[in-house]
């Protein structure tokens, strides 16, 4: 019996090895930080090469640290930062250019014309995406215009393309595989989410030829060996990073909801076989598929979570740790009418108003460091509330618990109000890895290490359960007044 199951995950400010045990606990993690690079306002790159070689230095490094040996881990399961986007020669493995970040504005002109155009409906009914540049075909759009000849090139076959976990598996199965899977190809906005099948349609809309793209696979499959150690180990799973998660905190059921509480919020409902294309601006796009069976899933995005912590941080500088806004918030029994509106880079779900600005409303002589503290902790809670409202109201499905990870999901306080504010149970996980853990589910699964879901669910443990306990007249007294300064906010625009 293999040991272990090494997780790989990628993202925005770091990569990660993650080794697991068949219990679900993390056996050991080894971390690289990465640059990103900020050209021009709204620009946000990466040097693929980088990503590459922190990928191996991380994979050497936990083996090494933790003196275990490629032939005890049973498979490589890949978690990555979504819409990422890289091309590449597809002879030297050189990158043509730098990849462009999910957070990049820089495709922006793209998405405007195609608007103007009246294309949006389109590629909302077929991609369950909004028309922005946020996803990938608009920055590949980018890099094939703005790199000499590569568009001749893409044509003619000399070029690939592809997210991260295509990036990864090329180099990490010696340039043998070009693949992706289904969750990471569904947010490329070139993948029909009906065919699970690139779109002719799209593909000629953006212009982008489909020998350069990489094949569709399930996201729990065998996708080829990684051929850096003595002994080869299967890589048997792709998944983007918040499906991740929603697999690690094992949200099978329709209706399962988890929220990420990262820099940003991320929170993801399964509909299970059910596609439902919102009315409140949220995206869908699969979570995964497994025995060519699919699970969908609604997400909405609230763009500044813990950002907004590190704003009170390193603006305002009214704390010196992330960790002392609890503290400081429970210093006092309300936030006395203080309402932070965090729209720091607009508004996202369901609003979606990018030219929003944030705001403080209900400063009184009374008002101390301590009322706007607790007023931005509350303003997480209150922005997840009006996804979690949106959803229940595109999917008719009541949620019964919210799941929650992440850094933030760490502040008790944050979490109390939470459940406070939905009047619904909270339930954060005793693991805090829970990204990297759906991508090790996901390839366990593959190989056999564990049987099925049903087994992955006797060792997922849960940590503290935070159980509603306001006033329902409060609890509607403080959604109207949050309400109010949002309405506040987009109006001072």
């Amino acid at each position: 019996m293999k040991s272990y199951i090494m997780a790989i995950d990628q993202g925005t400010t770091s990569t990660r090895a993650i080794l697991f045990d068949h219990d679900s606990n993390v056996i050991g993690i080894a971390q690289k930080e990465l640059e990103n690079f900020y050209p021009h306002p709204g620009w946000v790159e990466q040097n693929a090469k980088e990503i590459w070689a922190s990928t191996v230095a991380v994979m050497f490094e936990v083996t090494a640290k933790y003196n275990v040996k490629a032939e005890e881990i049973a498979a490589i399961g890949i978690t990555n930062q979504r819409e990422t986007t890289v091309v590449w020669d597809r002879k030297t493995g050189e990158p043509i250019y730098f990849a462009i970040v999910w957070q990049s504005r820089q495709s922006d002109e793209y998405c405007v014309k195609l608007k103007e155009e009246g294309k949006e409906p389109l590629i909302r009914e077929k991609t369950g995406l909004l028309l922005d540049p946020y996803f990938s075909a608009s920055k590949i759009r980018w890099i094939l215009d703005h790199v000499e000849g590569a568009q001749q090139r893409a044509e003619n076959g000399e070029l690939l393309c592809g997210t991260i976990d295509s990036w990864l598996i090329w180099n990490l199965t010696n340039k043998k595989k070009h693949v992706t899977d289904v969750s990471n190809a569904s947010r490329t906005m070139l993948m029909n989410l009906h065919t699970l099948e690139y779109d002719p349609q799209l593909l000629q809309l953006w212009n982008i030829p489909l020998c350069i793209l990489p094949h569709i696979e399930d996201t729990s499959c065998y996708y080829g060996d990684c051929t850096l150690f003595d002994t080869p180990i299967p890589i048997a799973s792709a998944v983007g990073d918040q499906q991740a998660a929603l697999f690690g905190q094992t949200c099978f059921q329709k209706g399962d909801v988890k929220n990420t509480y990262g820099t940003g919020c991320f929170l993801l409902m399964n509909t299970k076989e059910n596609i439902i294309h919102s009315r409140h601006g949220l995206i869908t796009c699969v979570g995964w598929r497994m025995n060519h069976e699919v699970d969908y899933v609604m997400e909405g995005s609230v763009f500044i979570a813990g950002a907004a912590v590190q704003w009170l941080r390193d603006g305002l500088k009214i704390i010196s740790t992330s960790g002392e806004s609890q503290k400081r918030a429970m210093q006092i029994d309300d936030s006395e009418g203080v309402y932070v509106v965090p729209a720091f880079t607009g508004l996202g779900a369901p609003y979606w108003i990018p030219q929003v600005k944030g705001a403080m409303f209900g400063l009184t002589r009374g008002t101390t460091q301590e009322h706007i503290i607790r007023a931005t902790l509350e303003s997480l809670a209150y922005q997840t509330y009006d996804v979690l409202y949106a959803m229940q109201e595109d999917s008719g499905l009541s949620i019964g618990t919210l799941q929650v990870d992440g850094g933030a999901s760490r502040n008790d306080f944050l979490m109390q109000f939470q459940s406070d504010v939905l009047n619904t149970q909270v339930c954060r996980s005793m693991i805090s890895e829970t990204t990297a853990l759906g991508a090790a589910y996901l390839a366990g699964l593959t190989v056999g290490f564990w049987k099925d879901q049903e087994e992955i669910r006797t060792y997922f443990q849960y940590g503290k359960r935070f159980v509603p306990g306001m006033d329902e007249e409060v609890r509607r007294r403080k959604l109207d007044g949050w309400k109010q300064a949002v309405l506040s906010t987009i109006k001072f625009q």
